[in-house]
């Protein structure tokens, strides 16, 4: 039994027992218990029903509805790093937090005039303003004043729905009671005046508050500056405020609807003078104020204007409220999309600010690079709109600057700076192989790489031969050089082979790659583009400000501080730098790349950077298969900015010819963008580049080495003037002296230059400046004989493609293989002579001995006296012929003989006869002597 019940029972006993107490006659008595009980059955048929229709009503605590009303969303906003404001976080409605104080009596006075002119007497219902609203609407009268009093209002907007019914309607008045028992007349005041709703603003949200009121419909900030006319609009509004609105949902006027709450102003305005609140002359001025000249002006909702930033804020701010609260969840945890939601409402509702990073002239000049359509190729009705991803990172703590997240938020919403990954090509070179090789001492920019072929094995029992961008293989080059003409076998080299893929890698996730996945592992070519996912522009370019760092790496990051609606810090990005390669290691990297930019596939940068001789910076080239991506990754000693540029679909490619005269190619689509960027900045903010050169650490020193080892260089050498000059760090120059470049005795067979055995004679072995390669090229070439097998035909290139520039350089690693027999040679046989003009050709058949070596041509006129014409080194029959022009084509006779690997000479093979000369000629010239 209830208490309310319990209290009738006990009323009405205490009542009959008076009644019985006092001489009271009869009839009397009968009729006073008569009304007594009609009275209580009456109270208790009402209760009943008020129970009823609120029995699905939870039961609040004092407490709980204390907590409701001073509950306030508030939005959100974001800031620039120069706490200027971006705008609100997305939330479709505007709140502002305010306080008695702020609010000016005119504008209280305003709202208890139309609304509840009782407001200081009832006990939150007033029956007679109830009966009153009842009669207008039966009467459908023009004026419509409301029965609900601002108690009622509130408690609806609190803690019920707006269904026009009876349970409702029972709980509103039942509330209100409650809460007028509960909080102070003020406090209700306030409330209401913080959260009832108002219609909507300028830029088309939905307005809560008094405060949000002003600002999205009169744009007053300071609500003491509201004049009397304007605060008897606002007052109006909450009856209707959807019907009131001056401002459709896109924040354009709405005359219909902005005559309604002119009408309903003036209706205030005269509560206001009956209620004596304003004076006849005040009511005559605001009565002629032009309330249409002061409306604020249409403006854009901070989503249409920086649509990708504030969503990319949102996103990240999420990220760190959530981890905030719970540091050990994961993303792959279950709860984690709850909490996420969680905390994503209370950014938007609670009043959080959140500073960026993003300087704001930077990010508008970026952008006006993005809106200007003579810098990118025209849409293509296949291909789309071809799109641009860029960020500007600070070296030293790795804020992000600004960001070009795409063209037209309206067809992609996908952040192409921060959230798209795609094949990032040579840009990734120097992260996972220049770098760690050169910070382990297994590189310097003066070393000697071999770009040869090489076959590199894929799955199911197939072979890849990885070709440079120019199609040919250079031999010896340095890693200087390499890396300035971007050829990819040396880098794949040094990934597969020096560094080994798993130390490349885990080089590169300290250094912020984080899309590198267990299959890459797998993958030889991840190093000029091959991985599962890719990179993002953020991450790659992030990377690249640990060189301009000196080998110092902090993570990116997009917001520096959160303060909740009290003005408290929540949340203040700290820096946590790592060392993560030497100071050494990043100036050698950063001296490297300024060779791309001054004289390799960056050196157009100068065409299209107008501060290119002003400013220091260097920077590397990137692109993918059939040009599907285009990276420029450049950095100053101050920022880092990393472009890319493509289109959505990769398999769409970019133009490469027939380009148009203001915006080029598409391959050259991100160097453009990057210098665009780079002179707006010099232009705009030149102290984001005010340092003037690159720091230079101790322990970098100049050292020359041999051109064909990175060795230091030998006496031969050096008179040859083969050496490079270029930087070192100390702590590996070279100590050894190059053993493998200088004049070299040599000797061929089957196709094979050998090195000569000790007893072979002089005139059988060549002599020539060669290199010893670490593998010859002829077993180089036999790998690749044996690799084209397992590539498709179709794709199979010939042999001599293979063979490198310097072939000829190749010097003997192993001896002549030959053994010696221990016998003479036998005479030559099967000789022939064929005369031309020009040349007598003398061809034999080989000796059959293994360990002959070459033979010697003689010639004589007298068949006594034969003088050495030719000695050759032969080894195949394709070889067995001496070609002999010039005085010595004129000898009467020729003869041959052999000679083995131990220098024993075979008799002379019988005489052959020149059959340009007759007998005849032959006695009268020998006669004649």
């Amino acid at each position: 039994m209830s208490n309310i019940q319990q209290k009738l029972i006990h009323t009405y006993k205490t009542i009959l027992l008076f009644i019985n107490k006092r001489k009271v006659r009869t009839i009397t008595k009968r009729i006073a218990l008569t009304l007594l009980l009609c009275g209580c059955l009456g109270f208790g048929l009402i209760y009943g029903y008020v129970t009823s229709l609120t029995k699905d009503e939870p039961i609040r605590s004092n407490d709980g509805i204390v907590k409701a009303i001073e509950d306030n969303d508030i939005n959100g906003f974001v800031y620039f790093s120069d706490h200027t404001e971006v705008g609100k976080l997305l939330s479709g409605e505007d709140h502002m937090l305010t306080t008695l104080s702020d609010i000016p009596q005119q504008v209280i006075d305003a709202t208890i005039a139309v609304e509840d002119q009782s407001f200081y007497t009832h006990n939150g219902f007033n029956i007679k303003g109830t009966l009153r609203a009842v009669k207008q609407q039966i009467g459908d009268e023009e004026v419509q004043t409301g029965g609900s009093t601002i108690t009622q209002q509130l408690s609806r907007r609190v803690f019920l729905s707006l269904d026009q019914t009876y349970e409702r309607k029972a709980a509103e008045i039942l509330l209100s009671i409650r809460m007028e028992r509960i909080l102070s007349k003020d406090q209700i005041l306030l409330a209401y005046l913080t959260k009832i709703y108002y219609g909507k603003g300028s830029d088309g949200n939905n307005l809560y508050g008094i405060k949000s009121a002003a600002k999205g419909i009169f744009n007053v900030d300071d609500l003491h500056n509201l004049n009397t006319a304007q605060s008897a609009y606002l007052a109006g509004l909450p009856q209707q405020p959807n019907a009131f609105s001056a401002f459709d949902s896109q924040g354009k006027q709405n005359l219909t609807a902005f005559s309604g709450a002119i009408k309903r102003q003036k209706l205030v305005l005269q509560k206001m003078l009956e209620q004596k609140k304003i004076t006849p002359e005040q009511f005559k001025l605001a009565d002629e104020y032009n309330i249409k000249a002061v409306l604020a002006k249409t403006k854009a909702k901070t989503y249409s204007t920086y649509p990708y930033l504030m969503t990319e804020v949102e996103q990240k701010a999420t990220e760190i409220l959530v981890k905030a609260d719970h540091p050990n969840l994961k993303k792959t945890d279950k709860d984690y999309q709850k909490s996420w939601d969680e905390a994503r409402n209370n950014l938007i509702n609670k009043g959080y600010k959140i500073t960026t990073t993003i300087n704001p002239i930077i990010y508008a000049e970026m952008n006006k690079i993005t809106s200007n359509k003579a810098n990118f190729t025209s849409n293509d009705p296949e291909k789309g709109v071809e799109q641009v991803g860029a960020i500007m990172i600070d070296n030293r703590t790795s804020a992000i600057l600004g960001m070009i997240e795409g063209r037209d938020f309206k067809q992609e919403q996908i952040n192409h700076a921060t959230q798209m990954v795609r094949q990032p090509g040579s840009a990734m070179k120097p992260i996972a192989a220049y770098l760690p090789a050169l910070d382990a001492g297994l590189i310097q920019p003066a070393s000697i790489i071999d770009d040869v072929p090489i076959v590199l094995a894929d799955s199911g029992g197939k072979a890849h031969l990885p070709e440079n961008w120019d199609g040919k293989f250079h031999g010896l080059i340095t890693a200087r050089e390499a890396l300035k003409w971007s050829y990819n076998i040396p880098a794949l080299k040094l990934f597969n082979d020096k560094v080994g893929i798993p130390t490349a890698w885990a080089f590169a996730k300290k250094v912020g790659i984080t899309t590198i996945t267990a299959q890459d592992a797998q993958a030889k070519t991840g190093v000029i583009g091959g991985l599962t996912y890719g990179v993002s522009v953020q991450e790659l370019t992030n990377a690249y400000t640990s060189i301009g760092n000196q080998g110092s790496y902090n993570d990116s990051y997009l917001i520096s501080r959160i303060e909740n609606a009290l003005g408290e810090v929540i949340y203040e990005h700290q820096l946590e730098p790592k060392t993560v390669f030497s100071k050494q290691t990043a100036f050698l990297m950063t001296d490297m790349m300024k060779t791309v930019v001054k004289s390799g596939t960056a050196a157009d940068m100068k065409n299209y950077y107008e501060h290119y001789k002003q400013t220091p910076f260097v920077g590397k080239t990137g692109s993918t298969q059939e040009d599907a991506d285009a990276w420029f990754i450049g950095y100053t000693p101050d920022v880092t900015v990393g472009v890319w540029a493509g289109y959505d679909q990769s398999k769409f490619k970019l133009t490469t010819k027939h380009c148009s005269e203001t915006a080029g190619c598409g391959t050259t689509r991100a160097k453009k963008i990057w210098a665009l960027i780079m002179d707006a900045t010099a232009d705009k903010q030149p102290k984001l580049l005010a340092t003037e050169e690159f720091i230079k650490p101790e322990e970098i020193v100049s050292k020359t080495v041999s051109r064909y080892t990175g060795k230091l260089p030998t006496a031969e050498i050096l008179a040859r003037d083969d050496v490079v000059t270029d930087l070192f760090n100390l702590k590996y120059v070279p100590t050894e002296t190059d053993d493998a470049a200088g004049m070299t005795k040599y000797i061929a067979y089957n196709g094979k230059n050998y090195r000569a055995n000790p007893a072979t004679p002089a005139d059988m072995v060549g002599e020539r400046f060669m290199v010893k390669r670490e593998k010859p090229i002829s077993e180089i070439l036999n790998e690749v004989r044996a690799g084209l097998k397992l590539v498709p035909e179709d794709q199979r290139n010939s042999l001599a493609h293979y063979t490198p520039l310097d072939a000829e350089l190749d010097g003997p690693v192993e001896i002549d293989p030959r053994v010696e027999d221990g016998k003479v040679p036998s005479t030559p046989n099967g000789i022939n002579l064929q005369n031309t003009d020009e040349a007598v050709v003398v061809s034999f058949a080989m000796n059959p001995e293994q360990d002959v070596v070459g033979y010697r041509l003689f010639g004589s006129n007298d068949g006594v006296t034969f003088s050495a014409i030719q000695v050759k080194p032969i080894s195949t029959q394709d070889q067995a012929q001496f070609t002999v022009t010039g005085d010595q084509k004129n000898y009467y006779m020729y003869v041959l003989s052999a000679v083995d690997i131990a220098g024993n000479e075979s008799q002379k093979s019988e005489i052959k006869f020149n059959e340009n000369k007759s007998v005849e000629d032959w006695f009268s010239e020998y006669f004649h002597r």
